[in-house]
């Protein structure tokens, strides 16, 4: 039996690997010269930087792909828990650190912003209890498979519907929790993780905290890249042939089967084919015969990202892997990304892989992933938007650590939301296909299996169950589980 997947994504990497375990041919047919898409890495002038997510968390699900092969991830891919799992700023001078223990975290809180202990654990417990009522309905399950809605499972969570805050907004949840405007901009914070809007998303979602702050945070030993690299290895060593600067022009279906793909100089038969691009291109450009699913693609995009990848001539040992400088006034940030602009006050988060791989900047330097969340990319004048950002955010870093870092700045490569789409397919730029806004947005993703057209598969952070690393690997291990025995 023979497997097309179409692009090594994250997700397409995972599911290429799913595939040659469960015995077949595996073909990944990949339209850059390099595997990962977004979790790619580059180098220039000494710096190396990871190009896109940054953040690492639930590695068992890594793990997880070594383990079906028979092999330990210890031996080909290594990481360590992070003691401090992000370092959070304020322009009046108010500094937090998130330690990955709880009580030192809690410690922390008391003593900077006054609150007490059991507050944090009181938000904790919430998350964690919506993690254990939807985790392994919503992120593990096929959604339009009746099976999935005849389980246990999910007649529990419906006893406990009250306990979801489905109906709350994840802002009006944390701001009755937490009951401090400094706290509760932490918490909807998560919001960005799949490029939504505190203000309107369910805090169903404040199930993303307990990612973070119970299973924990990581750092992969090599950057964000080795997970790339190390799996891309894995599927390998499974036999997978990784075909790059080769793009797929369409997915042939016959007699209601998909049964192979068209690239720009012949065509490949197939048994399976899995589509790692985004929902959308995949319909427009490669199934442009087949009947579209229009609400799905219509529904709104999730936000995007402005990235500066610095080389900064200097060290700052404030600073840690993982930095926020937070905007003064959140609320407003988001009206303006709902607007389609960029706030004058942007929320700034800084990457320094150099901080745990001296490598990756030369002595003395660190590299600097620089982001401000921004709107998908719906005609902007990008170059305009860009220019008056990185003026934005110098003022900002300087404000918060007291530097000019203009002349600290030896490289600069830029990543915007245009170049997003052409380098990853990602439509608009959306970092994670649809935004999660929609309070019923779990059950309008696109499922992993077409319900149409017979052995198509589709698995990355557009369709089922969402964006990120973990949710793009659990999307593969859904597709695995919906292939006939």
């Amino acid at each position: 039996m023979k497997a097309i997947v179409i692009g090594s994504g994250i997700g397409g990497i995972a599911a290429a690997i799913r595939l040659a375990c469960r015995g077949y041919q595996v073909t990944v047919f990949e339209a850059n010269d390099y595997p990962g898409g977004k979790l790619s890495e580059f180098k220039m002038s000494g710096y190396r930087f990871d190009a896109g997510p940054s953040l690492f968390t639930m590695p068992q699900y890594v793990d997880e792909l070594f383990e079906l092969t028979g092999q330990s991830s210890k031996k080909h891919f290594d990481y360590q828990r992070l003691n401090v799992i992000c370092k959070y700023f304020w322009d009046d001078g108010v500094k937090l650190s998130a330690y990955s223990d709880t009580q030192k975290f809690s410690k922390e809180l008391r003593e900077k912003l006054g609150i007490s202990n059991n507050v944090l654990d009181s938000i904790l417990q919430d998350s964690k209890a919506k993690y254990e009522l939807t985790g392994k309905i919503f992120l593990e399950k096929p959604l339009h498979k009746f099976r999935t809605w005849c389980s246990s499972d999910v007649i529990k969570a419906l006893t406990r519907l009250h306990k979801l805050s489905i109906f709350k907004t994840m802002h009006q949840l944390n701001e009755r929790q937490t009951k401090h405007p400094k706290l509760t901009q932490f918490f909807d914070r998560f919001a960005t993780y799949n490029g939504s809007n505190p203000y309107k998303a369910s805090g169903i979602l404040n199930i993303i905290p307990h990612f973070e702050h119970h299973f924990g945070a990581f750092f992969p030993k090599g950057g964000m890249a080795s997970i790339t690299n190390s799996l891309t290895r894995l599927a390998q060593a499974k036999n997978v042939t990784f075909t790059f600067n080769t793009k797929v022009k369409k997915i042939i279906c016959e007699n209601g089967s998909a049964v192979g793909v068209e690239t720009s100089t012949e065509r490949h038969d197939a048994d399976i084919i899995v589509s790692n691009m985004d929902i959308y291109p995949t319909y427009k450009n490669l199934l442009p015969d087949e009947k579209q699913p229009h609400k799905i693609l219509k529904a709104e995009r999730s936000s995007s990202a402005l990235i500066f990848y610095w080389g900064i001539q200097k060290r700052f040992p404030e600073l840690d892997l993982h930095n926020i400088l937070f905007s003064n006034d959140y609320k407003q940030e988001f009206d303006c990304l709902d607007q389609g602009k960029v706030y004058d006050d942007p929320t700034v988060y800084i990457n320094i892989t150099s901080k745990y791989n001296p490598s990756d900047a030369p002595e003395g330097c660190e590299n600097w992933f620089t982001m401000i969340n921004v709107p998908y990319n719906s005609g902007q004048d990008w170059d305009t938007i860009i220019q008056k950002a990185r003026n934005n955010i110098i003022a900002k870093i300087h404000r918060t650590l007291g530097v000019d870092i203009s002349p600290l700045i030896q490289v600069e490569e830029i990543l915007d939301p245009r170049s997003i789409e052409s380098k990853t397919s990602s439509f608009q730029g959306a970092l994670y296909g649809t935004s999660s806004n929609d309070k019923m947005v779990a059950f309008k993703r696109h499922p992993n299996e077409s319900t149409r057209i017979k052995g198509l598969y589709f698995v990355g952070g557009s369709v089922h169950p969402g964006g990120g690393i973990p949710l793009a690997l659990l999307s593969a291990k859904i597709m695995s589980d919906l292939l006939p025995s």
